[in-house]
């Protein structure tokens, strides 16, 4: 069974290109599961419902997300009556949101989960003793478990893999907008890439106008952060699950 995973979706140039090439991805791989950060596609700054609502329309199941998830208001109220956007489950008791959604294939149900980095991030919670109560409370019949893991440092990503392995089926990082090429099997049969990167304007830095944030970099003056204009770019991976719980293979994709 196979699992296809999209990169951050960044602005209008990432949602056109996801709409572009989501029903080809989907007759080649036909993914029993889809998932995509969706924390930067309302403009490049968060998620509104109007946008969520586009990306289920075109077969996307869960949005996960990271530390942009709270910069369109609406989605405090939203979010608690949509299960299938995920907030990470690391954040301070008492935040809005689910952080774990299960999702029924062939295979069974896999629960999909989404955590946040501490390294150059927020002061969150230790999202290695957050994983540890999640796996510990699901069902026993939840053979199979997806993370997304939006972090900044690679050495916490890959530690992370690593603490995991074996215990779910990947982990899988986001945030960096950059598509990295380590995509592994893990030596106890858990998928692994450091950033899925992102679907968005290739002509830009991280989605951004290259000239503002360049300009920003020379100025240190505060500045608006506009979507990049010109052609766009679709980054991600496809991982093929075991009945068993581990992941058979995993690999990037890249289309412009």
């Amino acid at each position: 069974m196979n699992v296809l995973l999209l990169g951050d979706i960044y602005g209008r140039p990432g949602r056109k290109i996801v709409a572009e090439y989501l029903p080809m991805l989907k007759e080649k791989y036909k993914p029993e599961l889809i998932i995509a950060n969706g924390e930067n596609a309302s403009g490049g700054f968060g998620l509104t419902r109007k946008v969520a609502e586009e990306l289920f329309d075109l077969g996307i199941d869960v949005l996960t997300s990271g530390n942009h998830i709270w910069d369109q208001r609406e989605m405090y109220a939203y979010i608690i009556s949509e299960p299938r956007i995920l907030r990470p489950a690391n954040y301070p008791p008492g935040v809005p949101g689910s952080s774990v959604y299960i999702h029924d294939t062939s295979l069974g149900p896999i629960a999909v989960v989404n955590l946040i980095g501490r390294a150059f991030m927020q002061d969150f919670d230790c999202p290695f003793r957050t994983a540890d109560h999640i796996l510990s409370e699901l069902p026993k019949h939840v053979k199979h478990c997806i993370i997304d893991f939006h972090a900044e440092a690679t050495s916490e990503k890959i530690a992370l893999a690593l603490y995991l392995d074996g215990r779910v089926s990947a982990v899988v990082g986001t945030h960096t907008h950059v598509l990295t090429a380590d995509e592994r099997i893990l030596p106890k049969g858990t998928a692994f890439i450091t950033d899925l990167g992102m679907c968005g304007p290739i002509d830009s830095v991280l989605g951004v106008d290259p000239e503002v944030v360049i300009n920003k970099f020379l100025t240190q003056l505060p500045a608006r952060f506009p979507v990049a204009k010109g052609p766009a770019q679709l980054t991600g991976a496809v991982i093929e699950l075991h009945e068993s719980g581990t992941a058979s293979s995993i690999f990037g994709l890249k289309l412009e």
